[in-house]
């Protein structure tokens, strides 16, 4: 069964700063004690979005001009440290489909892909001019163009971003999920078995 494919992907977008934002930040760790991941999303980026008392403070996320945001844009080596699945799922859960940073770390970049939600990375200039388009205009809407490598806004911004090809095939082709993969090969994975005489 094939899933979507996810060509592009579109929506207002938020600026989170910082370099180095670890999964830590993204998820602590005491929100993991869950069966599934539902619910995550609430408690995104909670450490910083509130304070000891749990009141809000002046993060982006907090900022009624973002509410509803769906494209994150971030800086350089995103969603480093613990490989925890749980970070892109709780974005995902929080209502992002996209993210655009400098970089990213490789195994979040991984479980994102696989939850259908596309990383690409734009070069500082091109990221600062749209961190300042978005911010200066936050109904701006943001388009990651997964096949076509490029990432566009409703205020005429225009500019190639990358991400590994193996990536992008999976997401255009709607072959993203490798758990899926598996289910669709079920058959192949039967026979290539039985040809193994130690299974």
């Amino acid at each position: 069964m094939s899933l979507a494919p996810v060509t592009q992907v579109s929506g207002r977008a938020v600026f989170i700063p910082g370099a180095d934002i670890d999964t830590d930040r993204i998820i602590p760790a005491r929100f993991m004690k869950c069966i599934t991941f539902d619910g995550l999303g609430e408690f995104a980026f909670y450490d910083v979005r509130f304070d000891e008392h749990g009141q809000p403070t002046a993060h982006p996320l907090n900022d009624p001009r973002f509410a509803g945001a769906s494209i994150l844009l971030a800086g350089l080596n995103f969603g480093c440290g613990s490989s925890r699945e749980h970070a892109p799922q709780s974005l995902r859960k929080y209502g992002f489909n996209g993210v655009v940073a400098e970089s990213f770390a490789e195994i979040f970049f991984g479980n994102s892909t696989t939850l259908a939600m596309p990383c690409v990375i734009a070069t500082a200039a091109d990221l600062a001019a749209l961190r300042l388009q978005v911010e200066a205009e936050p109904a701006t809407v943001v388009t990651i163009d997964v096949a076509a490598l490029r990432v566009r806004s409703s205020g005429g911004l225009d500019f190639p971003v990358t991400m590994p090809e193996s990536a992008r095939e999976a997401l255009v082709s709607g072959r993203w999920d490798p758990i899926q993969e598996l289910l669709d090969n079920v058959a192949a994975i039967d026979a290539k078995a039985a040809e193994l005489h130690y299974v």
